[in-house]
């Protein structure tokens, strides 16, 4: 039945929810037997990209024009380092970050969808870092989501965060993935500095942003300009989980 134009998506100033029903397809550059759906990208004001790419077996996906992360949403797939003859097996929960102009190819075993964020990379003065031999630049690294050991949001058991990326400042965004139990809730509304990227990956909730609420559930997706005014908390009978983009590790002036 045609929904008469009825959509739980929404187009604010300073936010974005983006239901599933209203998701658009795409080609993009470097991926091959695939399509993408660009859930937020700098026309509307972001600095970064944040999509789903969905990949047909034997589909391949290549660099893009910046530095990237990836997270596997589903399926099964390769990727191949150059150099290096024996490809990693990635799965649900698998994630990978690749600095700007790293080289690599990643194929679909199976059917998969894959969430990417793309964003260009803001150089760090070498005299922010603790050691001024080290290198300023950020390193090519592959790990899984549940073997990073979660840690409780502001000492709330009920509310477990695993931080993706390392703890360093040569890098310029994080990635966390947050779960929260039935009824748990962010402890505070938040307003701050950072831009925010966020992919409900199971359950649901309310969420709070600027000065509307919005019922959410997984397959959404939600853009948070600096500044918007920001609060979640969880409902139903499972647990609520989502994966979330903040720019970070950069003075606010540039």
């Amino acid at each position: 039945m045609h929904n008469l134009g009825q959509t739980r998506s929404a187009n604010r100033r300073d936010h974005l929810l983006l239901t599933p029903d209203t998701f658009i397809r795409t080609p993009l550059p470097g991926l091959t037997n695939g399509l993408a759906i660009i859930h937020v990208a700098p026309p509307t004001g972001a600095a970064f990209t944040m999509m789903t790419l969905e990949i047909a077996a034997d589909g391949k996906l290549i660099q893009g024009p910046s530095q990237r992360f990836l997270y596997v949403l589903e399926g099964n797939l390769k990727l191949n380092e150059p150099g290096k003859s024996i490809p990693h097996d990635l799965s649900p929960g698998s994630y990978a970050y690749f600095p700007t102009g790293y080289e690599h190819t990643l194929t679909a075993v199976t059917a998969s969808r894959v969430a990417v964020i793309d964003k260009p990379f803001l150089p760090l003065d070498p005299i922010y870092l603790n050691d001024r031999s080290a290198s300023p630049d950020p390193w090519f690294l592959l790990n899984r989501e549940p073997d990073i050991a979660p840690i409780a949001l502001n000492g709330d058991p009920n509310l477990q965060v695993r931080s993706l990326l390392p703890d360093s400042h040569v890098f310029d965004f994080a990635v966390n993935t947050m779960t929260y139990d039935p009824g748990a809730a962010l402890s505070q509304v938040e307003i701050h500095y950072m831009e925010h990227g966020l992919l409900m990956l199971e359950g649901g909730g309310i969420y709070r942003l600027g000065d509307s609420w919005y019922p959410t559930k997984a397959g959404d997706f939600i853009w948070m300009s600096a500044y918007c005014p920001q609060w979640f908390g969880a409902l139903g009978k499972v647990p609520a989980k989502y994966l979330i983009y903040k720019d970070f590790n950069r003075h606010p002036l540039g």
